[in-house]
């Protein structure tokens, strides 16, 4: 035999074992896992949130609505949750609305309960920071009638770690401290202007 036809005949070999193997069953991949879902019963993820929740209802104490979340990810050491309105834009700048900032939930947690209380520190060790009034923990939406429906915005972070801050973080302080410690995001999203 030849080289030429040495060659050839590798080539055939090569052409037809490639061919079994591109046509060799794949193997299945498991399905892939929900994501971090965040919850609450008061309204419909999307929907119109009840005034009760709002600056209009108690402006003193407004109470926040009870939270749950599923689908956490392994490696889950604490979240974080940052309530934002997006719609606003606060003195010409991109900066917009806190409403709550609470950080170090245990990552066994589920979930938060109606009317978390207005403090710095939980018993659990949850950290509430200030919001835009300059106090820790919740702040009702208070968009007025005016105008279009603002989109308040739950963002629930799953993190592989606590944060080394205190009650004076700020929420630009939080996003820098999670930073390559995020292991999942859930969303949840309510609608208000005042009726």
């Amino acid at each position: 035999m030849s080289a030429k036809q040495s060659m050839l005949g590798a080539l055939v070999l090569s052409i037809a074992t490639a061919g079994a193997v591109a046509q060799a069953p794949a193997t299945p991949r498991p399905p892939a896992k929900p994501g971090l879902t965040v919850t609450t019963t008061a309204f419909e993820d999307g929907g119109i949130i009840p005034i009760k929740y709002s600056y209009y209802a108690t402006p003193a104490a407004a109470v926040s609505p009870a939270l749950q979340w599923t689908h956490v990810p392994d490696g889950t050491v604490s979240f974080a949750l940052i309530l934002h309105d997006p719609d606003t834009s606060l003195a010409k700048t991109t900066d917009e609305v806190l409403h709550w900032l609470i950080f170090n939930i245990p990552g066994t947690a589920t979930g938060l309960p109606e009317g978390v209380p207005n403090v710095a520190q939980l018993p659990d060790g949850s950290i509430q920071g200030l919001n835009r009034g300059k106090k820790p923990g919740y702040m009702g939406m208070g968009m007025g009638s005016a105008g279009p429906y603002h989109h308040y915005t739950w963002e629930l972070f799953a993190l592989d770690t606590k944060l080394t801050l205190g009650p004076d973080a700020t929420r630009a302080d939080v996003m820098a401290a999670m930073n390559g410690h995020i292991l999942d995001k859930g969303v949840l999203v309510g609608r208000f202007h005042r009726p």
